[in-house]
């Protein structure tokens, strides 16, 4: 398990210029902050992307950071401002993604082979289609809904780290969340 305070002085080390210190930061956060895009957005392709766009910014504010909370909160809080940049730049723009080319069906997530452990294919399917539209959901959220819910959920965060990183209460996380489950649930009603 990291330590908390192990990250931090790491990115004081950054922060100093050490390149190495970075470096490590990346390998050890870089499969979280992918996986918080992912969800937020529902493209992995353009997730990788924006990873990287958020570690250059790490890398580039390093001067300002402050160890006033633990390094994934800042961190976390430059991904969450990340995702909502996209948001509005897609707001903006209204391309059509390879996700809607998709033929009706598909899943989203692309093509993955049959669990051979699954002793019955229909039951793999239907759970994958759970999924798809769990996911589907969640990426339908309000943006601090759904950032909340992926913290939360998928991350594992406190309630005050999410605070933190949404810059707001803790009784305004736990309000979020609570407005998620209920849209959730409403969305989902009948699905399992």
């Amino acid at each position: 398990m990291i330590q908390p305070d192990e990250d931090v002085a790491l990115m004081l080390r950054v922060k100093r210029g050490d390149r190495e210190a970075f470096r490590t930061l990346v390998e050890r956060y870089q499969r979280p902050v992918i996986n918080i895009i992912t969800r937020s957005i529902g493209d992995a392709w353009e997730a990788e992307d924006l990873a990287q766009r958020v570690f250059v910014q790490v890398y580039r504010t390093a001067h300002r950071y402050k160890p006033t909370a633990k390094f994934s909160t800042w961190l976390f809080t430059i991904v969450h401002n990340t995702v909502l940049n996209e948001h509005r730049r897609r707001a903006r723009r209204r391309t059509e993604s390879l996700e809607q080319l998709q033929q009706p069906g598909e899943d989203s997530a692309g093509w993955q082979p049959a669990d051979e452990r699954s002793p019955d294919p229909a039951r793999a399917a239907a759970e994958r289609e759970l999924r798809r539209k769990i996911r589907a959901a969640v990426e339908a959220l309000p943006d601090a809904q759904r950032t909340a819910v992926i913290l939360c959920r998928y991350e594992g965060l406190a309630l005050e780290e999410i605070a933190r990183v949404l810059r707001c209460s803790v009784p305004a996380v736990k309000s979020l969340l609570h407005r998620a489950r209920v849209t959730l649930k409403e969305q989902l009603r009948g699905q399992y």
